[in-house]
């Protein structure tokens, strides 16, 4: 059954001219969290390749912004409102280039990015949890108060640690599996609901 869910997805996306069945994933979770706004500026890290940002586009609408972070070059999308940067989330001017396109704090970082899988499941679940450490440190210097976080993580040891890190930053964290997780995939998307940026990050997203 997993490969007949697999295909479904797969043969949707295309039919559809979406890059990833990622994107039924994200849909998904906007029906049910309702993280994105018209008008919204929304950051994807590890953007390749460009699936989400397909669906942020369309639901920030035309005067939303939205800017895909990759070390992987992603092919162009025809979309006025997204913008693509080509570089690594480590490197400071990356955030910074990333900030000015965006014209401020982001009001939704969300991250897809997986390890490239081992088959070893502690060696994976490490270095999913290390990613997704990685899109959270980033979101607590991109968001505004008030903000959302998505993040993709395989559960393993350290998955109640990345939960606990979630909840020290914003007030509500919950959990949810889409309907087009493939059956065979342990992933996990986190979502992190109202920021609670620091002083100094409320006067400057409030400008």
């Amino acid at each position: 059954m997993g490969f007949v869910r697999k295909d479904h997805f797969h043969k949707k996306a295309k039919k559809e001219g979406y890059r990833s069945r990622a994107v039924f994933k994200l849909q998904e979770i906007q029906k049910r969290f309702r993280i994105f706004r018209r008008g919204g500026k929304v950051l994807d890290l590890g953007a390749a390749p460009g699936g989400w940002l397909q669906v942020a586009s369309e639901f920030v609408k035309r005067e939303g912004k939205v800017v895909g972070i990759d070390r992987l070059p992603i092919e162009p999308l025809p979309l006025s409102n997204v913008t693509i940067l080509e570089g690594d989330l480590l490197d400071p001017e990356v955030r910074e280039e990333a900030l000015a396109t965006l014209g401020g704090h982001a009001e939704v970082v969300m991250s897809d990015m997986a390890p490239n899988l081992t088959g070893v499941r502690v060696t994976d679940c490490v270095r999913s949890f290390e990613l997704s450490m990685l899109a959270l440190n980033m979101a607590r210097q991109c968001l505004s108060a008030g903000g959302s976080f998505v993040a993709k993580i395989f559960p393993g040891d350290e998955f109640e640690t990345f939960l606990h890190e979630c909840r020290s930053s914003f007030r509500k964290v919950r959990t949810t599996k889409p309907e087009a997780t493939r059956k065979s995939s342990s992933e996990v998307y986190v979502i992190a609901l109202d920021f609670k940026a620091l002083p100094s990050e409320e006067t400057e997203s409030s400008d």
